[in-house]
């Protein structure tokens, strides 16, 4: 018994090393007692099945043990990369917003107080905005499981919400267009929807140089519904736009849930991205 227990623990908990070690140690532990105690061929193949078994059975626990871990370390990346992406979609618009108001302000400060005070408020309003969701975001983490149940979040913002991105007091104008047969989505493809506009939006008030005019279409064709954003800027001349995070969380947003994803220049000028997800994508 202390044999078959070393052997077991050896290969369910050992390192390589010693395993091949203990190996060792075992082998010529029981060839000495065969040995010394002697027994025939059916004791002998008796003993090195009994061994082996214990082996097995060490190794299955091991390998078990061993992919579970890797799936608990495969959901951690998954939650980290959604979190990422997530962090990015909402923050990251409405700072970009502050930030254009906030350049805004210094411009029409000196000659239209009225005006900045209304830049001033809207800032205001952005920033009330960015902390209540990164404190539903951190509250949402810091809730363990028996809370999480009781605890009633507020739901996603989805296509129904996005005409409150339409905006026409400021620059660039932001219209908004959603088909009324838009309709019947699913959680995950209604709340893609709305994040993929508001990061095409944001990228476009941020990079779209002398943009005037920003327009979101949603529409449904047949069994999938298309998202187009796209302004009337001008590239930088010479530049080659380089994809960066809020393009790469896109393309990963619309994969995730089986449709497809494009964003570039247009031969008549400006920005298009585009963007075409199944109605009934599952999360």
């Amino acid at each position: 018994m202390v044999v078959l227990i070393l052997l077991y623990s050896l290969v369910r908990w050992g390192s390589g090393r010693e395993i091949v070690a203990g190996t060792v140690f075992v082998t010529i532990v029981v060839a000495l007692g065969m040995y010394a105690a002697p027994a025939g061929g059916a004791e002998i193949f008796g003993g090195t099945v009994l061994l082996l078994l214990v082996v097995a059975l060490a190794a299955m626990f091991r390998y078990r043990a061993d992919l579970w871990i890797r799936q608990e370390r495969e959901i951690r990346n998954q939650e980290r990369v959604a979190l990422a992406r997530e962090l990015h979609d909402t923050v990251a618009h409405h700072v970009s917003a502050i930030a254009v108001q906030a350049q805004a302000g210094g411009v029409v400060a000196g000659s239209q107080p009225e005006k900045a005070a209304e830049v001033l408020a809207a800032i205001e309003s952005e920033a009330s905005r960015t902390l209540a969701e990164m404190r539903s975001m951190v509250r949402l983490l810091r809730e363990d499981e028996r809370e999480a149940e009781v605890v009633a979040y507020a739901p996603q913002p989805g296509v129904a919400d996005l005409p409150a991105l339409a905006r026409a007091d400021n620059t660039p104008t932001v219209e908004v267009s959603v088909d009324d047969s838009v309709n019947g989505l699913t959680p995950p493809v209604d709340a893609a929807l709305y994040r993929l506009a508001q990061e095409s939006l944001t990228n476009a008030v941020r990079h779209a140089r002398s943009a005037t005019r920003v327009r979101i279409d949603v529409r449904r064709e047949g069994d999938a519904v298309t998202l187009r954003v796209s302004d009337d800027g001008h590239p930088e001349p010479g530049s080659v736009p380089e994809p960066g995070f809020g393009l790469l969380g896109m393309a990963e947003r619309a994969d995730l849930l089986g449709g497809s994803f494009s964003a570039g220049p247009v031969p008549e000028g400006g920005w298009v991205v585009e963007a075409v997800l199944p109605v009934e994508a599952l999360a």
